[in-house]
This record gives C-alpha cells, structure tokens and sequence, in this order.
C-alpha cells in the first residue's frame, strides 16, 4: 500500500458522510465494537495469507511465492471471512449492508481494481501490506470521478489519486500480525531447515528465537509432520524440548506453563504459543525445577 495516503475528505459536509458514517457504525457494531474490530480484523488476514501460503505443506514462507491464481484466490478468501466475521449476507455485489450492496475489494498492492458493476456502488476496500505488516480498511462510493481514466482489459478502474480522498477509513495503516518468516535473518532460517527430523528443527527454531512468543502455526510448518505437537514435548531424551533442556533452555506452552512465564517476567503468550528461554539465575532455576523441569544445575 502507498506510504502516504492523503487524508480523508469525507467529514459531515461531504456529500458520502451520510451513507458511509452509517455503514461504518454498523459495521463496527456487527464487529463487537472498534477495538474488537482492530483485533479481529488484522487477525483474520493473517489467517487467510496463511492458509494459502501453506508452508507446513508447501515450505513456501512468503507471499511472494504464491502462484498467481493462489494470490487471486485471497481476495475471495478474505470476502468470504469478512463476510463471516460481520455476519453479512449475499448481495448482488458481494454483501448486503443496511439494505445496501456492497462490493468488497481485497489488494496485496498499492490499489484496488474496481469493477464496473461497482462503478457507483459502495465498495469496501481492504488492503495488507506484507512488507510493512499494516492494514487498511476503508469504504467509498465508487463515483467515476473518483477512478482513474483507464483501464485494464476487463474494463476495471482503480482509485484516483483524487479518489483517495473520497474514502471514509476505519482502519488505516495500522499494524496486523507480520509474516513470522519476515521477521527472522534468513541465515536462522536456513540453519533451522537444515536439519532432517522434527525434533531437531524445533530445537535449532526455539534455541535461536528465545524470549518471544511462537505461535502453533509456525511449530507446524517447522516440523513438517502430522503429529508436529509431538515434536516440542519430551520423549524419552529425543524430544525437543528434551534437547534444549540439555543447554539449559526452556520450552514453555502458554496453556501449561502460564505461572511459569508470567514468574520469568517473559512476554506474554496466548494459551497456544510457545515461548523458549534460559534462566541465568539459580532463583530462576529453581522456578523451573518446581515446574518439573530438570535442567543443568548452576551455583547459588
């Protein structure tokens, strides 16, 4: 998305106040309310780009390396969890709302292609921006004057610059959950893939990334098993967490070991993340033995 997007005209005097303030209240009303709405919203993209990048069946990490037709095939995804998270219904567009339709148009890029069914119809637009990991929601009145002169083969227009003024925001650049192999040197991630087994690439992935929460998804795609949560238990010697403990390193699930964490002033995971880190302190070490945890004893 364009780094620098001009701001919003569409104050009480606008000529779309009227219809895209109240189909902004709904909306936010269907969604819980605005905070829920900026929670649940960039979650919900997160979890379509994922599903579709696939990495615990494909070893693909970006959105880049989808294939053409997968990048369509978000767009329809993210319609239809939109659709879901509101509670809307089928329109002649793509939703209903408040007796209006509605074409909801998703973009990966820096602009919307606007059909000409849309073409003075409200649209709600819908950006993620991978790189930046932000996320736009917005919802115009998709007026000629607002769209470019030309025009693709299909006859869609995009937004104007003009146009970018004309959209009524209820999110704007504002953060979602970043791709997670994004956030990691690519040699960490060539020295976790490296490994043949399960449990030895979730060890190389929880001994490298300490003291920050991991989410499930990412324990999948590393291990790269149908059983994977069997990968960051103990066993017999074998499992992960049996090999980090042998350097002194803790593997921690936020459902089990939520007392724990909070007591090691570590960050804050949800019930299913997973967390690594190694106590430096013998009050710290004897926390995780009361825990069950055995790890190499250190001088008080």
């Amino acid at each position: 998305m364009k780094k620098s997007i001009p701001p919003s005209l569409v104050h009480p005097e606008h000529p779309d106040f009227g219809l895209l303030s109240s189909l902004q209240t709904e909306i936010t009303a269907r969604a819980g309310g605005a905070l829920a709405f900026a929670d649940d919203f960039p979650a919900m993209l997160r979890t379509c780009i994922d599903d579709v990048i696939m990495t615990p069946k494909t070893g693909r990490r970006s959105y880049e390396e989808l294939e053409k037709t997968e990048k369509t095939y978000i767009g329809t995804r993210v319609e239809i969890e939109l659709r879901a998270l509101l509670r809307l219904k089928r329109g002649k567009l793509d939703t209903v709302i408040l007796d209006h339709d509605v074409d909801i148009k998703n973009t990966m890029g820096s602009n919307w292609m606007i059909p000409t069914e849309a073409v003075n119809q409200v649209c709600m637009l819908v950006a993620a921006d991978e790189v930046r990991a932000r996320c736009y929601l917005g919802l115009i009145v998709a007026k000629h004057d607002y769209l470019t002169a030309g025009q693709n083969k299909d006859a869609k227009r995009s937004i104007s610059a003009y146009g970018f003024q004309h959209i009524l925001w209820l999110l704007c650049d504002h953060p979602y959950p970043a791709n997670f192999w994004r956030t990691v040197d690519e040699s960490i991630v060539e020295q976790i893939f490296t490994h043949d087994t399960g449990n030895a690439r979730m060890a190389a992935l929880f001994r490298a990334m300490q003291n920050q929460p991991i989410s499930r998804d990412v324990v999948e795609a590393v291990a790269m098993q149908k059983d994977f949560m069997r990968r960051v238990r103990s066993d017999k010697g074998r499992g992960a967490r049996d090999l980090l403990a042998q350097d002194g390193i803790l593997l921690l699930q936020g459902q089990l070991h939520g007392q724990l964490i909070k007591a090691l002033d570590l960050p804050h995971c949800s019930p299913s993340d997973f967390i690594s880190c190694q106590p430096t302190t013998a009050l710290q070490h004897r926390m995780a033995a009361q825990a069950g945890f055995d790890l190499p004893q250190i001088a008080d």
